[in-house]
């Protein structure tokens, strides 16, 4: 499905744990079944842009993490990127 570009434009203000919980909320009407079929296809829509803010903020939080090095005698040596695994 297509989606204007702008139509979720306030989804990027939002933080992590709010479009997390926005998200949730949709999910949660939509496995009820008691939404009607267009409402459904608007909060699915939604659902889907929030849910692609929410990979953004994540990969984002993840390129930021650093794990510390520690040399052999055990001290810290400096850091690197963290591996996802």
């Amino acid at each position: 499905m297509s989606k204007p570009a702008n139509k979720h434009s306030d989804i990027r203000e939002l933080s992590f744990e709010r479009a997390l919980k926005e998200l949730e909320t949709i999910v949660s009407r939509l496995e009820r079944g008691d939404v009607e079929l267009e409402e459904s296809i608007t909060i699915y829509e939604r659902g889907e842009a929030l849910r692609e803010h929410c990979d953004r903020l994540l990969k984002q939080a993840e390129a930021r993490v650093e794990k510390l090095t520690v040399g052999a005698d055990g001290t810290p040596r400096g850091t690197e990127p963290l591996d996802p695994e």
